[in-house]
């Protein structure tokens, strides 16, 4: 749900996969699609994953990220809609957040400079 009410995501298919004991979601905006996972008894997100700064010392994947043509107004919806944001960044480079999903998994939105 926190994909469809927070950024707009449809539902596009669900299935259970028996043997992980999980539920999975196809979901898509647009031309993007990805898939989502709820797996029963699944490990909460360590903590240091939940942290822009302290994320990039884990090796791994890191998140997703998207370009948002105002970061300011992209912000004030987010808000409105209770999003938990992380960190919001605003350099010589460019501007950008992270939200941190339902699971605490980070997502980044960047607005790419003039």
């Amino acid at each position: 749900a926190w994909y469809r009410d927070v950024l707009g995501f449809e539902e596009e298919r669900r299935f259970r996969i028996d043997r992980a004991d999980a539920e999975v979601a196809f979901v898509r905006k647009g031309p993007l699609r990805f898939e989502l996972f709820e797996v029963v008894g699944a490990a909460a997100l360590p903590a240091e994953r939940r942290s822009p700064p302290a994320d990039l010392r884990t090796h791994g994947t890191k998140h997703l990220a998207f370009q948002v043509a105002d970061l300011d107004a992209f912000l004030a919806t987010m808000e409105a809609k209770g999003a938990d944001i992380a960190m919001v960044v605003r350099e010589g480079f460019g501007k950008g957040c992270f939200l941190r999903d339902c699971a605490g998994n980070l997502i980044e939105f960047v607005e790419q400079p003039d």
